[in-house]
């Protein structure tokens, strides 16, 4: 079977991306129904490069951090679910186990709905469960900054979680929604990975060892996400790939997937684009070019079944393991 062959025939699972920012009302919006000339990803794009599941992250937005983030990301959960009532045949919505696991790869897209950084929470768990109830399954604890549960990378300092953030843990571990490592500061993610009974992610880190930034995992990190039973997703971020950007290749990006197998197993590794939130790698410009990636682990000789695990199963693994059963 040629790595092409393979790729369709492969359950595709992408963890973050963009692109709901995209698609809001005002100048330059995109209708995420119809291919555009602009941007990462839409539904025909995702079709093309044969991506089965996606979470879309509602991220409030860098200048919204402080304004009005719990309308912010309201405005976002809009967008999916009124792109999903629009396009029920091509795009649904995934809250539960049993939805992630009817999903095939001729059949609609699944979209698990995700916050980056819990800002539109404002410190209140009432408002988390208002999140879950409209299908939030996925959530990154912080962005870069600081916020009510927990310190992002660029604020620099060593506090770990909130008693909010201690207490969010245990709430999304209870109700079905995954934790996302990504953005946290180490000693959040330690806290996490020492709290969680359920499995967690790195939606979109690569690692350390390979391109020192705070947004990559250390090994130890790698791990310690292991250990937990968890999946990193690795990205298609240049500065997270070469400390070159004009270095960063899919090469290198599947240099960052041989390590991070060498250090936390295969079964611990998958894809998390960061799509029209980041500059990718010349290879990977859109979603359609996503079939490049089965052809480089190919050329790195992957077998077709580690090749179907980085793709996709790791995460539907682990959601599978943490999604609510109804």
């Amino acid at each position: 079977m040629t790595a092409s062959s393979l790729h369709q025939h492969s359950f595709v699972f992408d963890a973050h991306c963009d692109t709901l920012g995209a698609a809001l009302p005002g100048p330059g919006q995109r209708d995420l129904r119809h291919r555009g000339s602009k941007g990462h990803l839409d539904v025909p794009r995702l079709q093309a490069g044969g991506i089965n599941c996606q979470i879309f992250a509602a991220f409030p937005g860098k200048a919204r951090l402080q304004a009005s983030p719990t309308a912010a990301v309201l405005e976002r959960v809009h967008v999916l679910h009124d792109l999903i009532a629009l396009a029920p045949e091509d795009i649904c919505l995934i809250q539960t186990a049993a939805d992630l696991a009817a999903l095939r790869c001729d059949g609609p897209i699944g979209a698990i709905l995700s916050l980056e950084g819990v800002e539109a929470l404002v410190g209140r768990m009432s408002l988390l469960h208002i999140f879950h109830r409209l299908g939030v399954r996925n959530i990154g604890l912080t962005w870069n900054h600081r916020n009510a549960a927990a310190d992002g990378v660029q604020v620099g300092s060593q506090a770990g979680l909130t008693a909010f953030g201690r207490e969010l843990v245990a709430t999304c571990n209870q109700i079905g929604i995954m934790l996302d490592l990504s953005h946290l500061n180490p000693a959040g993610v330690a806290d996490v990975l020492a709290l969680s009974h359920k499995p967690v992610i790195a939606s979109h880190s690569n690692a350390d060892a390979l391109c020192p930034h705070p947004r990559n995992l250390t090994d130890d990190q790698l791990r310690g996400v292991a250990a937990n039973g968890g999946v990193v997703g690795v990205t298609f971020v240049r500065e997270f790939i070469s400390p070159d950007p004009a270095a960063a290749t899919l090469e290198r990006m599947i240099d960052h997937i041989d390590h991070i197998v060498q250090v936390a197993g295969i079964d611990h590794v998958g894809i998390g684009s960061d799509f029209d939130g980041c500059n990718p790698i010349p290879e990977l410009s859109n979603g359609e070019h996503y079939p490049r990636i089965s052809e480089g682990l190919s050329r790195r000789g992957y077998t077709p079944a580690h090749i179907q695990q980085i793709l996709g199963e790791n995460f539907r693994r682990v959601f599978l393991q943490t999604l609510p059963t109804t």
